[in-house]
């Protein structure tokens, strides 16, 4: 299959549709992965400070420019604000604590600005509207080129609203054809806010495996990844692609921006090379079907029901 990512520089939202996650990448291991991501063709990179990897992800972003020869803006740059859960005993940040921590972030990162910051998660209780209203000012200053959130619902994106402050430009959520979300999606498009995909591989036997690497996916869905007659191994041969290919192409082919991670660098290549191939309409719909409700990457659950 002929490699057309590079071709597909960006989605109608303006962000790369295929980027490079960097969750449970150690820091240390961050900048040959984000350096080798680079050179394989990726132009987003995804981090947090929850991932705790920034450093090495900056490291790696530089390193990976430096040695392609590319320039700081050719790479699309998302980071993630920690805003507390007072359900953990960690207190929700304040408007001056957010534009310390986004401080904090640039400096690990070592960059002058990132190109989309994001709430991780709506657990900011009622500082919630307070670290909105800091994002909204570090964009004002030009150290966010764009701003958005990660696993927010309707009622927390309605909570902006009666503020009177702008909306969201981006929403980070599990998407997958087991959890699907077409209530949210459907709000969030006809509210301008653009979906970006983490976490597109659940349905895979392999994802997240490794001893360590917790989350809520059940044993029964499990089983179900290892079928061998499941529809995505059938689809696999079908389209002469990978599982992964085929489930990360059903969330370009909706519309949404992709974040595979991986530090096999064949499979790195192959998560970014989706567009050789299309899923056929009658596979689409059968993929539709597939909807099993909430999240399951997060080990305590949906993260949408924290705040």
């Amino acid at each position: 299959m002929t490699d057309h990512s590079t071709r597909k520089s960006k989605t109608a939202a303006g962000i790369p549709p295929v980027g490079f996650g960097t969750y449970l990448i150690a820091d240390e291991d961050a900048p040959a992965a984000v350096a080798a991501a680079i050179a394989a063709g990726y132009r987003h990179i995804d981090t947090a400070a929850g991932y705790q990897n920034e450093a090495g992800v900056g490291r790696g972003i530089r390193e990976g420019i430096e040695a392609a020869g590319l320039d700081r803006s050719d790479i699309f740059v998302t980071t993630k604000l920690w805003p507390g859960n007072p359900a953990w005993g960690d207190k929700p940040k304040g408007y001056g604590e957010t534009v310390a921590a986004f401080a904090d972030s640039l400096e690990a990162l070592g960059l002058d600005y990132v190109d989309l910051y994001l709430i991780h998660a709506p657990s900011g209780g009622s500082e919630r509207v307070n670290e909105w209203q800091a994002l909204v000012d570090l964009k004002a200053q030009g150290k966010a080129r764009s701003i958005g959130v990660s696993n927010y619902t309707e009622a927390h994106v309605e909570e902006i609203r009666a503020a009177g402050l702008p909306l969201p430009e981006y929403n980070q959520i599990e998407l997958h054809p087991w959890s699907q979300k077409p209530q949210l999606l459907e709000f969030m498009a006809k509210n301008g806010i653009a979906p970006i995909a983490y976490s597109s591989l659940v349905p895979l036997s392999t994802w997240r495996a490794a001893p360590g690497q917790g989350s809520a996916k059940t044993s029964e869905m499990r089983a179900a990844g290892d079928e061998a007659n499941s529809p995505f191994k059938a689809m696999a041969v079908k389209y002469g692609v990978t599982e992964a290919q085929v489930l990360l192409r059903w969330g370009v082919q909706k519309g949404f921006a992709v974040l595979p991670k991986s530090l096999n660098p064949v499979r790195m290549r192959q998560n970014i090379d989706l567009f050789g191939f299309e899923i056929d309409a009658e596979d689409m719909a059968l993929l539709g079907t597939m909807d099993r409700g909430d999240g399951v990457a997060w080990a305590t659950g949906d993260p949408r029901f924290m705040g």
